[in-house]
């Protein structure tokens, strides 16, 4: 017959068990929400675009299209080229420049290009919410923290540690263009 401390250690690991897996599950819940609360300001975004494009006109946009200028041709051409439908970031390459990043990806940039410039260690996401005068609450730290992934996995910063971002070998700052 097992003992009394034996048994209440056996449910003390249990109960254990049970809290660590339901905080893993929330912090998945809150990255996950995290994420779609930026999908939805994207989709938002995008529908007041389309709002402002089929929106009357008097008739300026027409002339516009025909006096065009060519080289903005090549330039929306090499943009669409660097980056992919449906994905915000481009995959870097060497002579990327990172004006090519939509302004949270420059502003994340620009922060590690300082930190690299100053010879300062990686940054980490609640950090990066406290330069950039953000809150430090878990929805914009894991905001900030799945832009970072973002730009780890298409190349623009390196994760060499957990949770430490730096920028990626051969990736420079906006100073130094890319």
């Amino acid at each position: 017959m097992p003992s009394v401390v034996g048994l209440l250690e056996q449910h003390e690991l249990a109960a254990r068990r049970r809290v660590d897996g339901l905080r893993e599950e929330a912090d998945r819940i809150q990255a996950e929400l995290a994420v779609a609360e930026l999908e939805w300001r994207e989709w938002a975004v995008a529908r007041r675009r389309v709002d402002t494009l089929l929106a009357p006109d008097d008739g300026a946009g027409a002339e516009a299209e025909v006096t065009a200028d060519p080289r903005d041709a090549k330039v929306q051409s090499a943009l669409r080229d660097a980056a992919k439908p449906k994905s915000q970031v481009p995959v870097w390459r060497q002579g990327l420049a990172w004006s090519v990043l939509s302004a949270d990806y420059q502003r994340i940039v620009t922060a590690l290009a300082d930190r690299a410039r100053l010879h300062q260690g990686p940054l980490t996401c609640q950090e990066m919410a406290a330069v950039f005068g953000m809150d430090v609450v878990p929805a914009r730290v894991e905001a900030l923290r799945s832009k970072a992934k973002r730009l780890v996995a298409r190349g623009w910063l390196a994760e060499q540690q957990p949770g430490r971002f730096t920028l990626a070998a051969g990736v420079s700052g906006p100073g130094g263009g890319s």
